[in-house]
């Protein structure tokens, strides 16, 4: 039976971060960080009736930490028109906070990193900002991960351009944070900086951080990064296309990384999309156990 319980790291005053902690009957197996992506939190990767990636990892042997970056899901305070932080401090102080938090608990870094969306852009960007932390992790495993978008579908067009380009800086302004939730646009809120901040870059900007000018690209061009498993859906015309992710894979350094498309096309049993890549049931027999083989084909390494 996997168990959860919760976790709550001290990150400035009164704000907390959340990270939910899934393991099996013992906690010594190799650890696993996972982090979601812009206008969203954690329970992509898990429902507490043990749904999901998070719990598939665990009853693998795996212990699962779900990290919910500052103001999102179960962290406190949640977002609202005072929150003044954004992906600059995610890179710095929230993830590498979140990695200490685990490593105090069970005495080693975690080895195993996994992302949905956004959240492998502030992983790779972690890396770029923090190389030692390269050296502890043997494999990642990025769902739906690009950071420039690519692609003109006409979906993207609405969801990008329009929305998340236009119609969200509106929103912020007017709110001073992103109401995504009462939006229905996802399952969580952005702050202000932090969109501004995802939108500058998703629109083929330099992958340069607007805050102190760190040139993430430039850093990562000659960098071996753990080996990364990129997994695509079939079904994912707006926001993660092959074209989107294979640009990703070429800005994140020279070390090894697989894409695979999810798909009937492919043999799959269900066209997967952004969202469903993660949440479908049939996932546990296709991209779940891909995950699988390629975190055990790396971990002796």
């Amino acid at each position: 039976m996997v168990k959860q319980e919760s976790l709550y790291v001290d990150i400035s005053g009164s704000d907390k971060l959340h990270l939910r902690h899934l393991y099996h009957s013992n906690r010594k197996g190799p650890a696993v960080f996972l982090l979601h992506g812009a206008v969203e939190n954690g329970k992509i990767f898990y429902t507490e009736s043990n749904k999901g990636l998070a719990p598939f990892l665990a009853e693998q042997g795996f212990q699962c930490f779900v990290g919910d970056l500052r103001g999102r899901g179960g962290s406190v305070p949640h977002i609202d028109k005072n929150a003044d932080y954004g992906q600059t401090e995610s890179i710095l102080h929230e993830i590498p906070a979140m990695l200490d938090h685990i490593e105090n608990l069970i005495g080693k870094r975690a080895e195993y990193w996994v992302a949905h969306s956004w959240g492998g852009v502030l992983m790779n960007s972690v890396f770029a900002r923090y190389p030692k932390e390269i050296e502890s992790v043997k494999a990642c495993a990025y769902f739906g991960t690009k950071r420039s978008l690519y692609n003109n579908h006409p979906s993207k067009l609405i969801k990008a351009n329009l929305f998340w380009f236009g119609l969200a800086h509106y929103y912020s302004k007017r709110h001073g944070y992103l109401p995504a939730k009462k939006l229905r646009w996802g399952s969580d809120d952005e702050s202000k900086k932090s969109h501004y901040q995802s939108a500058l870059w998703a629109k083929k900007s330099p992958w340069i951080d607007s805050d102190d000018g760190f040139d993430y690209a430039e850093v990562l061009k000659n960098t071996t990064l753990p080996p990364t498993l990129h997994i695509a859906g079939a079904h994912d015309k707006a926001l993660a296309q092959p074209v989107d992710i294979q640009a990703f894979i070429k800005e994140s350094g020279i070390g090894i990384q697989k894409m695979n498309i999810y798909g009937k096309k492919y043999g799959h049993s269900h066209n997967y999309g952004h969202i469903d890549m993660l949440t479908h049931t049939q996932a546990r027999k296709e991209q779940f156990q891909d995950v699988i083989d390629w975190f055990n084909q790396y971990a002796t390494c």
